[in-house]
């Protein structure tokens, strides 16, 4: 009898620590995922502060490159480690209210003069003194009118790829520096025009 008993005494405690060592599992499987999440949202969090960001396309600047509406993601990061190039598709905040975001194509560059002479456009620089014509596939729809504006050493010209619709350096001066956010680096919607970097061209000089 006493066998009897000894023996259930030490099921009754195998099994015991059976559900000991099972709600041990239970807790350190609980911390694991909620120390997964927390990892998780922390790099969500940075990514989304320091690297990329989403951005809506809002009215017509940029037609056909791009359309109203259309999403795209900006890399924020490019151009803390490399110098913005011409061509290049632009968010940056708006020089005369930086509460709003605008997305516009880099045509003037730091210390460059850039001459607007109804559809074409001509860059001065140090490379090309006599200045060149810019090529730009990208415009379908042109405008009228001249300037010529030079840029200092921390300032960017951009232009909107639909010259006849477009509010931009030729109306309100160009983009300091410290203004833009970054480049357009995804197209994710619509579905079927998914690319990268999304109407960049590089400029034969």
């Amino acid at each position: 009898m006493s066998r009897m008993l000894c023996a259930r005494m030490q099921i009754m405690q195998e099994e015991k620590e059976q559900e000991n060592g099972e709600e041990k599992n239970k807790r350190q499987l609980t911390w694991e995922l909620v120390r997964f999440s927390i990892i998780a949202i922390v790099v969500v969090i940075f990514v989304r502060a320091f690297i990329v960001q989403p951005f809506i396309i809002s009215g017509s600047s940029m037609v056909p490159t791009f359309q109203n509406k259309e999403y795209l993601i900006i890399d924020e990061i490019s151009y803390k480690l490399s110098s913005p190039q011409r061509g290049d598709v632009v968010v940056f905040r708006y020089p005369k209210d930086t509460t709003k975001f605008f997305i516009k194509r880099i045509i003037g560059l730091p210390n460059e003069t850039v001459e607007i002479k109804d559809a074409v456009v001509i860059i001065v620089n140090e490379e090309h003194r006599d200045g060149f014509n810019l090529d730009q596939p990208y415009v379908k729809n042109t405008s009228s009118g001249s300037l010529r504006l030079e840029l200092k050493n921390n300032e960017y010209f951009v232009m909107g790829d639909n010259r006849s619709a477009s509010s931009d350096s030729r109306f309100w001066g160009p983009v300091p520096e410290n203004l833009l956010v970054g480049r357009a680096l995804l197209r994710l919607w619509p579905i079927g025009k998914i690319d990268i970097l999304p109407g960049t061209f590089i400029q034969a000089e």
